[in-house]
């Protein structure tokens, strides 16, 4: 409870953290909005490919424009005010700079300037989630070797449910489920972004069209983001994705406890010690009082009779049983809350979350009968949806991760709901990112397992 008191030291000091931010999208833009206003932190620079766009998105943001005027970033370390560019090596090779933001939602984009930052000597906060669930683990080895922090982003729910975790960890208490709620109906698997306006014009009332992606928000529809997060959570956690995947079980937010704990129990899960991600919408299509469809959670139990009756005299969400309980967090603000992430990867060397296993992965599964010669689509798309899966299957398997599957050729036929395999795609070897994700895949396979 100190991060504020060392911004302030390091303002008085003259020496404010200084951030780099790639990507000026909803994200980006949400921090910035609160970055103007933290004190002891400086945004040196937002890197775009679209200058003008990371200009308007700050104007929207509340920035006066003489605050983003800086020349250069020796003008905005000199001045205090911030510059904009359209090359991000620029900030993540400057000196100067000890922080990057990494806020562009590309998974490739997102390894390479991970790489870079640390190669560089820089913190990373890695909004990129998406980067994180191809690599996220042989990344962070990386940034801890380099001696830098390399972070999931604070205000994005996969940070918050680890911050879960890890108090109920260390309180003692036996984790059994941890999550998030969602909108989900088993149909929004093959939401494609020309239907995902039929869902969203359900519960949001969007008055331009053209002021949102609809392959960006048909990746929250069709069930590709809630697996990204869990993998997140689980490579942070030590928890582990279901066999299954997730099956996205409707609960109020009082119901938690009863719901995600395991089937030998009375609930969902196949067994303790998993992700679960509830759903604001029943089977039959209407919608669940009271749900956590913004939220975060963590179901837990102790072994303790005394623990137990404490949780029924201090109120807390408990199942039936009272073995069982719940604490949840109603909501979650991304952006305006990613300045913590920031002051503590600075401040403190400490991530607010970041992978240490890889026990789970998010693999492309198709939407519909696809045929060779089609070309993926990546997230969102009207191809392809992320299914969580247990890292070791994925291996054994040869799963191919939903991060790879953009912009690559089907070599074979898929059955709708079939997940695919690196053997059905011409991808290329030379990437990268592929690179890296094929590394990660040997440093954390089983010993004398072989790696697909």
């Amino acid at each position: 409870m100190n991060l504020h008191r060392m911004l302030l030291e390091r303002k008085a000091a003259g020496r404010p953290v200084t951030v780099g931010l790639i990507g000026a999208g909803k994200f980006g833009t949400m921090f910035a909005s609160q970055c103007r206003l933290t004190e002891g932190m400086h945004l040196v620079g937002v890197a775009d490919l679209n200058p003008d766009r990371a200009r308007a998105q700050l104007k929207l943001g509340s920035w006066p424009a003489e605050q983003y005027s800086a020349a250069s970033i020796d003008d905005a370390l000199k001045t205090g005010r911030t510059a904009i560019l359209d090359n991000a090596d620029l900030l993540v090779t400057h000196p100067a700079i000890e922080v990057i933001i990494e806020a562009t939602g590309d998974p490739g984009a997102g390894i390479r300037f991970a790489i870079k930052a640390i190669d560089n000597g820089k913190h990373i906060v890695m909004v990129n989630v998406e980067a994180d669930a191809v690599a996220g683990p042989i990344l962070a080895r990386k940034a801890k070797a380099a001696g830098v922090v390399y972070s999931l982003a604070w205000g994005d729910q996969p940070a918050l449910i680890a911050d879960h975790v890890d108090w109920a960890r260390a309180c003692g208490f036996r984790v059994v489920a941890a999550g998030k709620g969602t909108r989900y109906h088993p149909t929004y698997h093959q939401s494609t972004p020309d239907t995902v306006w039929d869902i969203l014009d359900k519960y949001m009332k969007i008055r331009d069209r053209n002021s949102i992606n609809p392959k960006m928000f048909n990746s929250f529809v069709d069930g590709t983001k809630s697996g990204i997060e869990m993998t997140a959570v689980c490579n942070a956690t030590g928890l582990h994705a279901q066999a299954e995947g997730l099956s996205f079980p409707p609960a109020t937010r009082f119901e938690h406890a009863e719901i995600c704990k395991p089937r030998s129990a009375g609930g969902v899960l196949e067994k303790a010690g998993v992700t679960e991600v509830t759903s604001s919408v029943y089977r039959d299509g209407t919608d669940v009082p009271h749900s956590l469809v913004m939220g975060t959670y963590v179901v837990f139990e102790s072994d303790s009779a005394y623990s137990q009756e404490c949780f029924r005299e201090y109120s807390m969400l408990q199942d039936s049983s009272g073995k069982y309980s719940c604490l949840y967090r109603p909501i979650h603000m991304i952006g305006l809350e990613l300045g913590y992430s920031v002051a503590s990867a600075a401040l403190r060397k400490e991530p607010t979350g970041a992978a240490i296993c890889f026990n789970s992965d998010v693999v492309a599964t198709a939407k519909r009968d696809l045929a060779p010669g089609e070309m993926l689509d990546g997230e969102g798309g009207f191809c392809v949806w992320g299914k969580q899966t247990p890292a070791e299957a994925s291996l054994e398997q040869g799963y191919l991760p939903l991060g790879l599957a953009h912009n690559v050729k089907l070599k074979n036929a898929i059955k709708a709901g079939q997940r695919l395999k690196w053997s059905d795609v011409a991808y290329d070897a030379d990437s990268l990112a592929v690179k890296v994700r094929r590394e990660m895949e040997a440093a954390f396979a089983k010993p004398n397992a072989k790696v697909a």
